[in-house]
């Protein structure tokens, strides 16, 4: 079974976003992009929030075509063009939307349904209320965390709602010059 595993910037103290969503404080350079980029080629399939692909496809899809587009940007947009998209989305429509799927309901049910396909682990990109959605459900089967140098005190915490304990596992860590720190956690069943 295909494992998601969820990749998310937090602050020292657990937010994933300021208050009013502001994320001007997740610090990313060159390193932090080459190390990501190797680890999201070998996925095939992203799942997003509906704010957060809206977020991703108002960008990516154009971003190579770019006259200062960076190796970065180039090689990311590629990405996203060839991979998957899953969205979570009540009020989105798939009418329209090249290699995307979106689930609004049986969530639980449709997201095991695209566990059970063939192919590599789905990456939960962002999305903090569709991480929180899988969490309860207990549909996450690894954090990949890149903890900022910062507290901000307040905003849009990444536990939110959880019932029950989820035992964690450290697989690797990795510290970055900028100060940012790669966590790499499975969850324990």
């Amino acid at each position: 079974m295909r494992k998601i595993i969820s990749f998310m910037h937090i602050s020292l103290d657990g937010y994933v976003a300021g208050p009013n969503g502001e994320m001007d404080w997740i610090k990313v350079d060159e390193e932090i992009f080459d190390h990501v980029g190797k680890r999201i080629g070998e996925g095939d399939t992203a799942l997003y929030g509906r704010v957060t692909y809206q977020m991703m496809e108002s960008y990516w899809p154009t971003a190579a075509d770019k006259p200062t587009a960076s190796q970065h940007d180039i090689e990311h947009s590629k990405w996203y063009k060839e991979v998957h998209k899953v969205v979570l989305s009540k009020t989105m429509e798939a009418e329209g939307l090249d290699n995307t799927t979106i689930i609004s309901d049986n969530l639980s049910d449709s997201i095991n349904e695209i566990r059970q396909q063939e192919g590599e682990d789905i990456l939960l990109f962002g999305s903090p209320t569709a991480t929180h959605s899988l969490m309860q459900l207990n549909l996450i089967d690894g954090y990949w965390l890149f903890v900022n140098p910062i507290i901000l005190g307040q905003g849009i915490p990444l536990f939110a709602g959880i019932k029950d304990k989820i035992k964690l596992k450290l697989l690797t860590t990795r510290q970055f010059a900028s100060g940012v720190t790669e966590l790499n956690y499975t969850v324990e069943r």
